[in-house]
């Protein structure tokens, strides 16, 4: 019998620290893990500039085109923290101070509160937003579209509420086989498993002197039968000696 399709996610990572190499990108590769372990496709990455129309563009069209979006990034306080803003632009909307927002701010910072950090409680009007009795900060989350932090510590606390709030689906199962051999000669092997099982991603990613193996394959799906027949199909066509390790 045929899965459902999977759902569909995106992702909008938004800052010029990252577009001018003085930041490397960090939560993307957890959002990926995170989304894979609740069977959610994620199928589209854009990262842009600290520019309201753009971000506002993008966050249009991944969102009417995703079941989910994801944005991380410029949701801090500072003249280059815009997401907001083009969150209200993009989903037609006003830039509202939430209550309950800046009095947790007013009473983390107390006399230090100032207006800079007030801004922290901007949202969209009619966002809702996204706690737990574990994380009580909130993220702010629009229609299907969630706007996350870009800071990774913070990203990290924040992304279990989000994913909670996610249906769980049909989670993707993963297999590994490491070998060393190289590419051109595996080639001919895993073109015979792809043609037998169209139903399951096959990856090929080879490593640069590493003793312990030359090429990593990878077998990944939803229907976990599926996955380990074609990851068995291919183990059985290798040369004796051959696989180093499977997992």
């Amino acid at each position: 019998m045929a899965l459902e399709p999977a759902p569909t996610a995106a992702a909008l990572i938004i800052g010029n620290e990252l577009l001018s190499g003085k930041v490397e990108e960090a939560n993307l590769p957890l959002l990926a893990r995170n989304l894979r372990g609740l069977g959610v496709e994620l199928r589209r990455v854009v990262m842009v500039l600290d520019h309201i129309p753009t971000i506002a563009e993008e966050m249009r069209q991944l969102s009417a085109s995703h079941d989910w979006l994801f944005t991380s990034g410029g949701v801090g306080p500072t003249h280059d923290d815009v997401t907001i803003e083009a969150a209200a632009l993009a989903f037609g909307t006003n830039v509202i101070s939430h209550p309950d927002l800046e009095a947790m701010i007013r009473g983390y910072y107390g006399d230090k509160c100032t207006d800079g950090h007030l801004r922290m409680a901007l949202m969209p009007e009619g966002a809702s937003l996204e706690s737990s009795p574990e994380v009580p900060w909130p993220t702010i989350r629009v229609k299907n579209t969630f706007l996350l932090p870009g800071i990774p510590e913070v990203f990290r606390i924040k992304l279990p509420v989000v994913m909670s709030r996610i249906t769980a689906k049909i989670p993707y199962f993963s297999r590994a086989v490491y070998t060393k051999m190289d590419e051109g000669d595996l080639k001919p092997l895993l073109d015979r498993v792809v043609a037998d099982f169209r139903d399951v991603d096959v990856g090929s990613y080879p490593k640069w002197r590493d003793p312990a193996y030359k090429t990593k394959l990878t077998f990944d799906g939803r229907d976990e039968a599926r996955v380990r027949a074609a990851c068995d199909a291919f183990v059985a066509t290798l040369p004796e000696g051959e696989p180093q390790k499977v997992e």
